[in-house]
């Protein structure tokens, strides 16, 4: 948005205090990690251009993926360095309301504010290593049951005018005292949000929707065995062998990474912006080596020391399209309806779901392993993709369930939600 226009009403430039030892300390640091960046960005260019086959594919798909990851930390840190560097607050008071804009000269955030609802305006000096010690002396004032901060580097005639200013621009005087009733009203009203509002249920009832949720008859768990019995019918009509069943196995691991990013999305709120890419950064660099083990070892063979013709990956996919769009539904499905329908990310922190998908990438190298072993002893194939595909619908079945199971925390109103995913601010 915008900075704030002086078109009508009365606008000032706040202080905006700068430590320039900070600001050199975090430049040093944000120059450190934008050297990696730069070379592995230039690395990378370098790989798309003479990608020929496979291997010069995931070379070229791991390095993107590396670098996504890595630079988070340097773009966070340039922007907080344009902030120290050039960031500005601006206040603006018009006709019962005052805004305060907060970024850089063309680019911010704007609050606006009922000034008949502001109450208590006032000078602080924060303590030493507090988290508005930054600001120094500065201005407050409560509204409804916030604190709001303004300023920096201000003193007790700074205090007088800008109350002056803002009783003058807005016609209302700034009160003192506790909160009225109607001050806390609009907190009370519910937050409009794309997700559904969460309903305070007794435990007893949460149990019982959870065990119904995680029966063998619901309709994700139907759907999940039924996606997985789509490699039998690949065996037995299409002639899919065990290689081309770990494939797909693979792409499934992909599906799940997919919609982990959402349910990333959903806990996260606005900071999926920098946790997403983090996420698809560390986990689409595992999945492109891993990818390349597989190919070679179940559709090559150890024998073959070519590179792997892209025309044959892309045609072994399309082969395998009824298993893919099988799984991605019934992945969907559980999305939709007990992620999102039974609110299961209530209680669930992006720490926890970053690392839920590598449970079953631990599972897929112990049936590489397992199979392939079983493929030397027995000598034939068609033993063991029976033998992999009900392991594979045994354990997806049982952490489905455990996942079903799991416990939650109590239910959260909207606005609480969002301040616990962007950390309280």
């Amino acid at each position: 948005m915008l900075d704030l226009p002086a078109k009508s009403g009365w606008r000032r430039v706040l202080p905006f205090r700068r430590s320039w030892i900070a600001i050199a300390v975090l430049a040093a640091f944000d120059g450190v990690f934008l050297i990696p960046a730069v070379l592995t960005f230039h690395q990378a260019a370098s790989e798309w251009g003479r990608v020929e086959d496979l291997f010069d594919l995931v070379g070229a798909i791991f390095l993107s993926t590396w670098l996504l990851g890595w630079s988070i930390a340097p773009l966070v840190m340039t922007g907080v360095l344009a902030l120290m560097l050039c960031g500005r607050e601006v206040l603006l008071a018009r006709p019962g309301t005052v805004g305060i804009f907060f970024g850089l000269p063309l680019l911010g955030v704007v609050a606006e504010y009922d000034v008949a609802r502001m109450r208590n305006l006032r000078l602080e000096r924060p303590p030493r290593k507090s988290g508005k010690s930054w600001r120094g002396p500065h201005l407050e004032f409560d509204y409804g049951s916030r604190t709001v901060a303004l300023g920096s580097n201000l003193a007790g005639a700074d205090l007088e005018a800008i109350r002056g200013h803002i009783e003058t621009a807005s016609g209302r005087a700034i009160r003192h005292g506790d909160a009225r009733p109607e001050d806390l009203q609009d907190e009370q009203k519910p937050a409009p949000a794309l997700l559904p509002a969460p309903v305070s249920v007794a435990p007893e009832q949460e149990s019982s929707a959870a065990t119904q949720a995680a029966g063998l008859v619901s309709p994700s768990t139907i759907s999940l065995v039924v996606a997985n019995l789509v490699p039998v019918f690949g065996a037995a009509f299409l002639g899919w062998n065990l290689g081309e069943v770990m494939v797909l196995y693979w792409a499934e691991s992909a599906v799940i990474g997919f919609f982990n990013a959402l349910k990333i999305a959903v806990i996260a709120r606005w900071a999926a912006l920098f946790y997403v890419p983090f996420f698809v950064g560390h986990f689409g660099g595992f999945m492109a080596v891993h990818f390349l083990f597989l190919y070679m070892l179940f559709i090559k063979g150890p024998q073959d020391n070519t590179g792997g013709d892209l025309a044959e990956v892309a045609g072994l996919f399309i082969s395998l399209w009824p298993g893919l769009l099988a799984l991605f539904i019934s992945h969907g499905l559980s999305f939709f309806t007990n992620f999102i329908g039974h609110q299961e990310y209530r209680g669930l922190t992006v720490k926890d779901q970053m690392t839920q998908p590598y449970s079953r990438i631990v599972f897929m190298h112990l049936v590489l392993i397992f199979g392939g072993f079983l493929t030397l002893l027995l000598g034939g194939a068609t033993p063991v993709l029976l033998i992999v595909i009900g392991v594979k619908i045994w354990f997806d079945i049982r952490a489905h369930r455990k996942e079903r199971m799991r416990p939650r925390r109590p239910a959260q109103s909207n606005q609480a939600r969002e301040e616990a995913a962007s950390g309280g601010f």
